[in-house]
């Protein structure tokens, strides 16, 4: 068989009228379409064969609002907020995530690199490595080494000027207003939503079930890009699974826009059937 007679057949089966070739051919598209976007998915993300997109649960991304407003923007686009969702880019070394730092080192100080309004990359983890627990999206904040002697423990962490400290703090980035001393027992990094006030990794203070630093082998990935507001329907679902109400979480801007772009998607194929109708029905009278 060959070139010529392959794309014959093609065209005999793209051109069929025959409705169970038609239903065959819509399915075959759709698959087609859905393999292209996950592959697509797969290469910018490195998650092979793994979930490459997070809906986000809940508002401890979220940014106040702007200065003189009362409200944030209407749909609140180019932030991480409960009902959106992220692609979670695949992370292979320390160097790949940029913390977000103070004034002597990291992101901040260099004026560098930002995501999502703010200094420094949005990771994805494990608290503790629990895998069985719902992972953390929260901000890179700084990496601390701990080093331990017997039963002291010392700190250092560059990007806030610690160097083999007892203690850490105080440090305004992470909400430490004094000085405290952490039992760590590894290095990692420390993590922090944009929305909370104390970051993450203080037994017995921090926001999530996490009290050591967040070690490499715990993160799934850092975050990347925005889809708005569709993370809203796997809340929905998990929320009908689980017991849970996350969806309680969406503010209502989001659920109104989300609401307008699925009657767009939804109203392009109804006004094409409309259309088609309304032809062949004019070509019926002639």
């Amino acid at each position: 068989m060959n070139v010529k007679d392959l794309k014959k057949m093609f065209l005999q089966f793209w051109q069929n009228d025959n409705k169970k070739i038609v239903f065959i051919r819509d399915i075959s598209v759709i698959l087609l379409t859905i393999f292209v976007v996950l592959l697509l998915l797969w290469t910018y993300t490195g998650q092979w064969f793994a979930a490459p997109i997070v809906a986000i649960e809940s508002g401890s991304m979220e940014h106040t609002p702007p200065m003189f407003s009362t409200y944030p923007p209407f749909g609140r686009l180019g932030t991480i907020d409960a009902g959106d969702m992220v692609l979670v880019q695949k992370v292979y070394s320390r160097n790949d995530i940029a913390v977000h730092g103070g004034d002597l080192g990291g992101a901040q100080a260099k004026n560098g690199w930002q995501s999502y309004r703010d200094y420094g990359d949005v990771i994805i983890y494990h608290p503790d490595g629990n895998m069985k627990i719902t992972p953390v999206i929260h901000r890179a904040m700084c990496w601390v080494e701990v080093e331990i002697n017997g039963h002291q423990r010392r700190y250092t962490i560059k990007e806030f000027g610690i160097y083999n400290e007892t203690s850490i703090g105080p440090i305004p980035e992470l909400g430490l207003d004094l000085s405290v001393k952490p039992d760590w027992e590894h290095s990692g990094f420390l993590t922090k939503g944009d929305n909370n006030e104390l970051f993450d990794n203080l037994p017995d203070q921090g926001i999530y079930e996490s009290s050591q630093p967040v070690k490499l082998e715990w993160i799934s990935g850092k975050a990347r890009l925005e889809i708005p507001w569709f993370g809203t329907i796997n809340l929905f679902f998990a929320d009908i699974l689980n017991g849970t109400n996350n969806v309680g979480n969406v503010h209502g801007d989001c659920l109104t826009c989300l609401g307008i772009v699925i009657a767009i998607l939804v109203s392009i194929p109804i006004s094409l059937d409309i259309k088609d109708y309304l032809e062949q029905k004019k070509k019926d009278k002639v």
